[in-house]
């Protein structure tokens, strides 16, 4: 995730790694080897191979089918037909927006591959963290950046491919594989079968509870102790754990030092306007450059729109529907760009903007529904908490709050940044024609993943 990272990593990466990428025709990924992994004889033996492969796990949630935004581009294409009129030419989004998926969607494969590639980066350095002896503190970083990493990953992917909380029972439903040791070579035995979606959820709990008591407060492009707990806020609020949830947005806004920006529309921009540098807002966030990463928000979210900088294929156009839903005077209605007889919303024009993953608005809006569900006033009470944020968009103080206006807030507020998907399942809402527990909204696993590993079991309708 710094500039020219691949440089500095791709001779190392080469080395141990099995997994490639081969792009075809106009689908973007086509045949992936589904695991990186690393030989016996290049085992990790300094600090420095730990590190170098750390920054390799970074670089490989920074690729463009994970949180380089196709995981965002997903959560808010499926089904997304009042809001969105996608019309763009990749068959694999197209079939998601669409809801009519099947076992060997290329965007489905290639999120499950570049998540699994990044895991097992983590897990590597998990396996060898004990190699870093330069001083305690750094251990204690690169340990807990492996598992906020890893954690993040199986977040997305149980949320993707698994029925949602809520939908059955969570302790029998197939989750995904968890692969928490480092993959030397693959035999049958690392042909594991799908853990349960409360095994996994578990699993996440307990790396990111860990990653932050290790991580720092500081951490320069990296992930801190407060990414790790908005994460978890994050994860919290999808189990339906409020208290949890909001304990979690709490810690991140008292304690972080992060202030939400006063003007909404400064958050956006990064490289056209901020010199590639993301606002104080921003928890974590992908760092995209001219030589490095990818912005896939702005591939398709985005447009040319005459200003420098500004560039995307256009393919997500923004309904009028949408933006009828603001309130007049809302500083987020007018966030969006007419061109072309269409309109394109403002937070992914900018070619090399970074990707943001967690930002403050969201734990505002975590703790004001936390409290709210709870009755409770945990940092702040929920009317204060939804304020903030209509105040900062430039709209009037609410004078009483209910639990539709938070949720209202926070479809607004984050809206095009990857959370329609799991927002309309978590509040058991429709998705378009779809129910929010449709099958139609769950990723197939995919085909090749099936074909190889017989221990799998697809999801209903694939």
């Amino acid at each position: 995730m710094k500039p020219n990272i691949k440089t500095k990593i791709n001779s190392y990466i080469t080395a141990i790694a099995v997994a490639a990428v081969m792009a075809t025709g106009c689908e973007k990924r086509l045949d992936i080897l589904p695991y990186q992994s690393i030989s016996e004889e290049k085992a990790l033996e300094t600090e420095g191979d730990v590190n170098v492969t750390l920054i390799g796990a970074y670089d490989g949630a920074q690729n463009a089918a994970t949180y380089g935004g196709d995981i965002m581009v997903l959560n808010d294409l499926i089904g997304n037909s009042a809001n969105i009129n996608f019309t763009g030419t990749f068959a694999g989004l197209t079939d998601a927006y669409q809801t009519i998926m099947t076992s060997d969607n290329s965007f489905a494969a290639g999120t499950w591959i570049s998540a699994y590639n990044t895991i097992n980066r983590c897990n590597n350095v998990l396996s060898a963290v004990d190699k870093v002896t330069s001083s305690p503190a750094k251990k204690n970083a690169v340990e807990g950046s492996a598992l906020f990493l890893r954690a993040s990953m199986y977040f997305e992917l149980v949320r993707l491919y698994a029925k949602t909380i809520g939908d059955g029972d969570a302790a029998t439903n197939p989750g995904v594989p968890l692969v928490l040791n480092a993959t030397k070579g693959v035999s049958s035995a690392d042909y594991l079968p799908r853990s349960s979606v409360k095994a996994v959820y578990d699993q996440v709990i307990a790396d990111l509870t860990k990653a932050e008591s290790l991580l720092p407060a500081t951490n320069t492009i990296y992930a801190t102790k407060w990414a790790a707990a908005a994460q978890l806020s994050r994860v919290h609020l999808m189990l339906k754990n409020y208290t949890a949830a909001g304990d979690a947005a709490n810690r991140v806004i008292a304690g972080s030092g992060k202030t939400l920006n006063p003007d909404f529309t400064k958050l956006w921009f990064t490289f056209i306007n901020n010199g590639g540098v993301s606002p104080s807002e921003y928890i974590f966030s992908m760092v995209v450059t001219t030589q490095d990463g990818t912005n896939s928000l702005n591939t398709y979210f985005g447009r040319n729109v005459g200003i420098t900088g500004t560039a995307g294929r256009s393919d997500c156009k923004i309904r009028a529907a949408h933006i009828a839903l603001y309130e007049a005077g809302d500083a987020r209605k007018a966030h969006f760009t007419l061109s072309g007889g269409n309109y394109y919303t403002r937070k992914h024009l900018d070619r090399y903007g970074n990707v943001p993953v967690l930002r403050l608005a969201e734990m505002y809006l975590t703790r004001a529904e936390a409290n709210f569900r709870n009755g409770t006033s945990v940092g702040a009470t929920p009317l204060s908490d939804v304020n903030a944020i209509r105040t900062r968009a430039g709209l009037p103080a609410l004078t009483t709050v209910t639990l539709d206006d938070i949720t209202k807030e926070r479809y607004l507020e984050l809206a095009f940044e990857g959370h329609n998907l799991h927002e309309a399942k978590r509040l058991q809402k429709s998705v378009g024609a779809n129910a929010w527990n449709s099958p139609k909204l769950i990723l197939p696993i995919p085909q090749r993943e099936m074909d190889v590993n017989k221990n799998l079991v697809q999801n209903s309708g694939y």
